[in-house]
């Protein structure tokens, strides 16, 4: 199978995010003298914004949820602002795509301000024809929605799209909305149910193979060394 688009995860993907915001969660909670785990942190990797909400005001009390996150936005928004690092081969795979002409986008359950912010000050937004972003959608991932709109935005059918991933929550995404998916974990590592339902790799170098496969594309030098 010949597939004809490619639709990116953002967060622990293709920009390093992870590392920082699980630091802002550990310096906001030091600062409310709270000992949490980073089990907590790490539960919510690639879950939307109101996912982590409910998750926090069920251990916390809203009120000292809502402290703690607004502790915690406040420090990533100033790391947000800066730029956030981009994962190894990231920009080389976009770039690559983008010269051969594959249409690309972005679903991301941030929200869109934020999402449009990280990816601007990242250096990499005008490799997407299209973000989507939890703010278009009523059910962000685990829910197909974000997926489902990123490929009709596309103009390319859900069956000739592949999704790349990190988390769990973004691999079930992918998957139920009938999209073929790879698998790149970041600071979670993969569950028995992602490798059920994408394929695995251990970076985006080594997804270049899988990629130039399913595209039947040729994704430069670096293909025959991931």
């Amino acid at each position: 199978m010949s597939l004809r688009a490619v639709i990116f995860d953002m967060d622990g993907l293709l920009i390093d995010s992870e590392r920082a915001i699980l630091q802002c969660w550990r310096d906001a909670a030091a600062g409310q003298s709270l000992e949490l785990d980073d089990g907590l942190w790490l539960s919510m990797v690639g879950l939307h914004e109101a996912g982590c909400a409910e998750l926090l005001n069920g251990m916390l009390g809203v009120a000292q949820a809502r402290l703690l996150s607004l502790e915690c936005s406040r420090g990533y928004d100033r790391m947000v602002e800066a730029g956030l690092p981009l994962k190894p081969g990231a920009r080389d795979l976009l770039q690559d795509l983008l010269d051969l002409g594959v249409p690309m986008a972005v679903a991301t359950s941030t929200r869109g301000e934020r999402a449009r912010t990280k990816l601007a000050r990242s250096g990499i937004d005008r490799y997407f024809e299209h973000v989507v972003t939890s703010s278009d959608v009523v059910h962000a991932k685990p829910a197909p929605d974000l997926y489902l709109l990123a490929a009709a935005r596309l103009g390319v059918a859900k069956a000739d799209c592949v999704a790349l991933e990190d988390s769990e929550f973004g691999v079930r995404a992918a998957s139920a909305a009938g999209i073929r998916v790879i698998q790149v974990p970041d600071l979670v590592p993969a569950s028995d149910l992602s490798r059920s339902l994408a394929q695995v790799v251990a970076s985006l170098e080594a997804a270049r193979p899988l990629l130039q496969s399913w595209l039947h594309l040729a994704l430069g030098k670096q293909t025959a060394q991931a």
